[in-house]
Parts: structure tokens; C-alpha cells; sequence
């Protein structure tokens, strides 16, 4: 039996009151795996490599530094 059978076997079992989780997993199962883009890419390579840059401050600081450039 393969799994799939063995999982459509099992949803049979599962009670009603039960079924809204199972279904939520099943969707978040079903989308593929998201493929970081070229820039993303890019991004976690230069971090990877030591380059980058860091920012310790709050979340309000950080906003308006990035408003000056």
C-alpha cells in the first residue's frame, strides 16, 4: 500500500469535528517549496561570506536610518 492509500485510508477514520486541521495541514503540505530569487540569492551569499551590514538599534531607529539613504 502506498502512502497515498494509506493516507486516504486514514482520512476515512478521522472524525468530522477533527477534519478542519487535518485539511489545513494537508494545504500548507501541498504548496511547493518557494525558490529564493537572484537577488535573495545574492543577499545570503554576501551574508554567508562575512559582508553585509549590521544593525543593532530599535525598529523605529532602523526605519528612519533607512528613510535618510
Amino acid at each position: 500500500m502506498s502512502y497515498k492509500e494509506l493516507a486516504k485510508n486514514l482520512i476515512d477514520q478521522i472524525p468530522d469535528s477533527k477534519m478542519y486541521y487535518i485539511v489545513a495541514y494537508l494545504q500548507g503540505a501541498a504548496v511547493p517549496e518557494e525558490v529564493p530569487n537572484a537577488e535573495t540569492i545574492a543577499s545570503i551569499e554576501e551574508l554567508e561570506s562575512g559582508g553585509g551590514t549590521l544593525f543593532t538599534g530599535s525598529t523605529e531607529a532602523l526605519f528612519a536610518e533607512l528613510m535618510e539613504g
